[in-house]
């Protein structure tokens, strides 16, 4: 089964290769499993219902809302 990442920002191809096989990744996807950011705001983004996980290329969490993904059960 093929997970769909939807990536945020301008995530390095080394980092994007170094993922198993099995996912795809895109800039703009439709029901995304996942989503990887680096820099932008999310506080304001509709996050999909799809999105189980948020992972961050960077370091911290400042922007992305833990606390409204936990409130429904996902994480970041």
């Amino acid at each position: 089964m093929t997970r769909k990442i939807q990536t945020l920002n301008a995530i390095s191809k080394k980092g994007l290769a170094r993922l198993p096989d099995g996912y795809a990744m895109a800039n703009d996807m439709a029901h995304p499993d996942a989503i990887l950011v680096r820099s932008q705001a999310m506080h304001d983004l509709q996050i999909p219902a799809s999105v189980m996980c948020i992972g961050r290329a960077g370091a911290g969490t400042n922007n992305i809302p833990c606390q409204e993904l936990a409130a429904h059960g996902r994480t970041a």
